[in-house]
């Protein structure tokens, strides 16, 4: 990350090194100051392998104790080529001191060390209040330690800025994979539920009347054979996760093979969204399920209304109700389904027969 201490303070750093080094050749070509050229550059070379470690080590931020121990092995550098500049130019590397304490330890420290790196430059500078050519340095090195602070403290801003929105990114993709999982799990219950519910009701029935109705006991074969491929079909349905769905289709294949469960539609789907019109066909499913596998129900009855203001489903059969029983699996995923498409579960039941009633509006869009 650019902002970060491994990666701005590389930056900045190697430029101001190049322009130490640039300025001490000079200086010891031209025979200028008492600097030793082999020390200067031994000097920079560390600072560089010290950056560039850091900066392969820590791409993001910096452990604070090994930064406190960076911070300090680097302080002493900065010195150190002072002390062999014979330009005098390397004493500018003392601005990267609260630059780099800024990105580890924060505006509080960074001001502070800015302070005694402003100190030791005027002490440092002998009479410097005599002689306005180093008043002059010294008004320039107190700006730069100003600006290194100052755009230590935007970069620190952007990197935490985008650590967050990263942090954030990560929430949102494990909602979001949450809710995925949630829905596959709901689908492939209602799907699988439904249709295995199915099955095993038209084997029993073969069993049943194998001897004496063979006729009937293949039907209800045949019956089971169909269940099992509309299953598959579904299956592989979900798990292309279809952008279309037809609700009188899907509906009329629900209930086609079943003799005891009569289907009643009025309306249109049109003006009510595919989220709206697929939970209604899932809380279907899930109705005539729970009256087949829980009620001992003979007759299911699935009427749908879908008029301008609402989509309402009602699945009501003749059995002997749920009594006590928990909701299950099934109903808590119908309800949270209807809950996404802005509707409502309401379920009556009685010892005389059971009444799944689920309503939604078609004022949202989905």
């Amino acid at each position: 990350m650019a902002t970060s201490l491994s990666g701005m303070h590389t930056w900045v750093s190697l430029v101001l090194c190049a322009a130490v080094l640039v300025a001490g050749v000079y200086a010891a070509v031209l025979g200028l100051g008492t600097g030793t050229l082999p020390l200067l550059v031994g000097g920079l070379a560390v600072l560089v392998t010290v950056d560039v470690v850091e900066a392969r080590r820590y791409p993001v931020r910096t452990p604070k104790p090994v930064a406190a121990a960076l911070l300090a092995v680097r302080a002493a550098l900065y010195v150190g080529v002072s002390f062999v500049d014979g330009s005098g130019l390397a004493r500018v590397l003392l601005v990267l001191v609260p630059f780099a304490a800024y990105f580890a330890f924060g505006r509080t420290v960074a001001v502070w060390l800015a302070a005694v790196c402003l100190a030791v430059a005027v002490v440092s500078t002998p009479e410097w209040y005599a002689h306005a050519e180093r008043v002059s340095d010294l008004v320039m090195f107190a700006v730069g330690l100003v600006l290194a602070v100052a755009t230590a403290a935007v970069a620190v801003r952007e990197r935490d800025g985008r650590i967050r929105l990263q942090e954030s990114h990560r929430t949102v993709a494990e909602l979001s994979a949450e809710a995925e999982r949630a829905r596959v799990a709901r689908d492939l219950h209602d799907d699988l539920g439904h249709h295995l519910t199915a099955i095993v009701v038209q084997l029993e029935k073969a069993a049943a009347f194998h001897d004496r109705e063979p006729g009937t006991a293949k039907a209800a074969v045949l019956d089971a054979e169909r269940s099992a491929r509309r299953a598959l079909t579904e299956v592989r349905e979900s798990v292309r996760s279809l952008r279309s769905f037809h609700l009188l289709a899907a509906l009329d294949d629900l209930v086609a093979g079943q003799d005891d469960v009569t289907l009643t539609v009025s309306g249109s789907p049109e003006g009510h969204g595919t989220g709206a019109l697929h939970a209604l066909y899932r809380a279907a499913q899930e109705g005539i399920t729970n009256s087949r596998r829980h009620s001992g129900a003979t007759s299911i009855a699935v009427a749908v209304d879908l008029d301008a203001e609402q989509a309402r489903l009602t699945v009501a059969d003749d059995g002997r109700g749920m009594g006590t029983a928990e909701e299950g699996f099934g109903l808590l995923g119908m309800r949270e389904r209807v809950a996404l498409a802005g509707g409502r579960v309401d379920l009556a039941s009685t010892s005389s027969g059971t009444r799944l009633t689920v309503t939604i509006p078609a004022a949202r869009t989905w």
